[in-house]
C-alpha cells in the first residue's frame, strides 16, 4: 500500500475521503514545531540505545536537512500522505532511506500532533505577549503628551464627569496588562509534555519522557497518557485570552471610531490608516478600527467552535480533534494583524485637546461637584442630589450651563451657595478634586503612568 500505515488494508483510500480527511493544506504551518519534536524524540531513542545511536545521529541530519529545505520554499506537500507528520516522515525516508523509518518507534501520531500543538501554542502565545507590550507603550507615550488634556468621562455613552485623556487611554493599557497576564500564566499549563503517551496508553519501549521533556523545554510531563493524547485545553485557554483581548480591542476601536468622527471631531487618525470614499470624496473613513471592530467576532467564533468539537467527545484521541488547528491559525493571524497595526494607529492619532476642552466646558458633567459642595457646607447628599437635579432642569430650561448660572439663581435653590462655587465647576478643578487612588486626578494619573512604565520595564528586565 502506498499509505505508510496502509499494511491493514486491501483497498487505496477513496480520493474523496483523502481529501476530506487530509489536514495538510493547513497544518503545513506546525513544520518546524513537528521536526523540533521529532529531532528531541530520536535524539532521546538514541540516549536511551531503543535505536542505534548512529541512526538517531542519520535522522537527526536528516531532519535539520528538511527543515533547510521547508525554509528555503523547496519542499511539496502532498494531500495523500494526509498530514504534516506523514509528509516529513515521507520526505525523510525519501532523504535518508529505510533508517528514517525508525524515527516513529515509541509514538503515534497522536501524541505527537499533540507536542506539535503544545509547541506552537507556546511560542504564540510569547509572541502575542510581546505585540500587546507594544500597545501598551503606544498608550503610555499617549497618555504622557495627554495628562493636562480634559475630556468628557461617559456611561452610557452621555457625558458624565470632566476627566483627563490620559486616565482614560491608561485604562486600556490596564486592560491589556490583564490580557498580558493571561497569557502568561496559560504558558504553565501549555507547557506540559505529551510525548511518550503513545496512541492512548503508553509504549513497550524504555522511553525517557523526563529528557525529551528536557531537551524540549517543557516544564513537566503529562502523568496520565489518556489526557495527554486528548487534551485540548490549552488551545480553548488560548482561544479564550484571544477573546477577551479582541474585546478590549474592539472596545477601544469603537471609541477611536466615534472620537474621529464629525460628531465628536476628539481625534483624527493617521491617513495611513484610514480610507476614502468610491464615491464621495470627503469621506475619511476609519477602516482599521472598524476592521479590528468587526474581526472580533470571528476569535469568538474559533473559541465557541473548538468547544463545540471538544464537548462530546470520549477518551481518546478522535478524529474531531484535527478542527483544533484552523481556528487557532486564524485567531493567531488576526490578533497578530490587529496588535501589529493597533500600536503605531494610537502613537500616530493626533489628539485635538481644544475640542475636548470646549465639550466639558459646554456640558452639565460638572453637576456632581455642586453635590459635593453642597455635602461640605452640611447638607446631606440625598438632598444636594435632589436641589442639582432642580438646578440641571432650570439650565436646561433657560439655555444655560452651570458656569453660566449667576449667585442669585444659584440661591433660589439654596441659601449654601456663596461665590466659591464658581471655582469648584471649573473643569480643571473637577479633574482635580478626584484624586483618591486609581481617580483622574493629576496627580494620581502621574502615579498610574509610573506604574505602567515600570510594568514595561520589568517586561525587559
Amino acid at each position: 500500500m502506498s499509505k505508510l500505515w496502509g499494511g491493514r488494508f486491501t483497498k487505496e483510500t477513496n480520493k474523496l475521503v483523502e481529501e476530506y480527511t487530509a489536514s495538510i493544506s493547513y497544518d503545513q504551518k506546525l513544520a518546524f514545531e513537528d521536526i523540533e519534536g521529532s529531532i528531541a524524540h530520536v535524539t532521546m531513542l538514541g540516549e536511551c540505545g531503543i535505536i542505534p545511536k548512529e541512526d538517531a545521529d542519520t535522522i537527526q541530519k536528516g531532519l535539520q536537512t528538511i527543515a533547510e529545505k521547508i525554509q528555503a520554499g523547496q519542499v511539496e506537500f502532498l494531500v495523500e500522505h494526509e498530514d504534516i507528520h506523514m509528509n516529513i516522515e515521507k520526505m525523510l525516508i525519501d532523504e535518508i532511506g529505510p533508517v528514517g523509518g525508525k524515527l516513529h518507534t515509541g509514538r503515534s501520531r497522536n501524541d505527537q500532533v499533540a507536542t506539535d500543538m503544545h509547541l506552537y501554542v507556546r511560542k504564540v502565545t510569547n509572541e502575542m505577549i510581546e505585540l500587546i507590550t507594544k500597545v501598551q507603550e503606544a498608550l503610555v507615550e499617549q497618555a504622557k503628551h495627554n495628562v493636562d488634556t480634559i475630556m468628557p468621562g461617559y456611561t452610557h455613552l452621555q457625558r458624565a464627569q470632566p476627566i483627563l485623556f490620559a486616565h482614560h487611554l491608561l485604562a486600556y493599557f490596564w486592560m491589556l496588562e490583564r490580557d498580558k497576564e493571561r497569557f502568561s500564566d496559560s504558558i504553565k499549563r501549555t507547557n506540559w509534555l505529551p510525548l511518550g503517551a503513545g496512541a492512548l496508553a503508553g509504549t513497550t519501549f524504555p522511553i525517557d519522557r523526563e529528557r525529551t521533556s528536557e531537551l524540549l523545554a517543557f516544564s513537566t510531563v503529562y502523568p496520565n497518557s489518556l489526557d495527554a493524547v486528548s487534551d485540548r485545553d490549552f488551545v480553548l485557554e488560548f482561544l479564550a485570552n484571544a477573546s477577551i483581548l479582541m474585546t478590549h480591542i474592539s472596545r477601544l476601536s469603537e471609541e477611536m471610531i466615534i472620537w474621529s468622527s464629525q460628531e465628536f471631531q476628539f481625534i483624527e487618525l493617521d491617513d495611513s490608516f484610514c480610507t476614502g470614499s468610491s464615491i464621495m470624496p470627503q469621506k475619511k473613513n476609519p477602516d482599521v478600527p472598524e476592521l479590528l471592530r468587526g474581526k472580533t467576532g470571528r476569535v469568538y467564533g474559533n473559541l465557541i467552535g473548538l468547544l463545540t468539537v471538544l464537548k462530546g467527545l470520549p477518551l481518546a484521541y478522535n478524529k474531531d480533534m484535527q478542527e483544533d488547528k484552523e481556528g487557532i491559525f486564524d485567531t493567531v493571524n488576526t490578533l497578530d494583524g490587529a496588535l501589529k497595526l493597533l500600536a503605531p494607529m494610537i502613537a500616530t492619532m493626533t489628539v485635538k485637546q481644544e475640542n475636548m476642552y470646549n465639550a466639558v466646558s459646554n456640558d452639565y458633567s460638572n453637576a456632581t461637584d455642586i453635590a459635593d459642595y453642597l455635602v461640605t457646607k452640611g447638607l446631606p447628599f440625598r438632598e444636594a442630589h435632589a436641589i442639582i437635579g432642580q438646578i440641571v432642569l432650570y439650565g436646561i430650561q433657560q439655555q444655560k450651563y452651570l458656569l453660566q448660572l449667576s449667585i442669585d439663581e444659584y440661591k433660589t435653590f439654596s441659601p449654601l451657595f456663596e461665590e466659591d462655587i464658581y471655582a469648584v465647576l471649573e473643569p480643571k478643578h473637577v479633574v482635580e478634586a478626584r484624586n483618591s487612588i486609581g481617580g483622574t486626578g493629576h496627580q494620581q494619573v502621574l502615579k498610574q503612568l509610573e506604574l505602567a512604565e515600570e510594568k514595561l520595564e520589568k517586561m525587559f528586565c
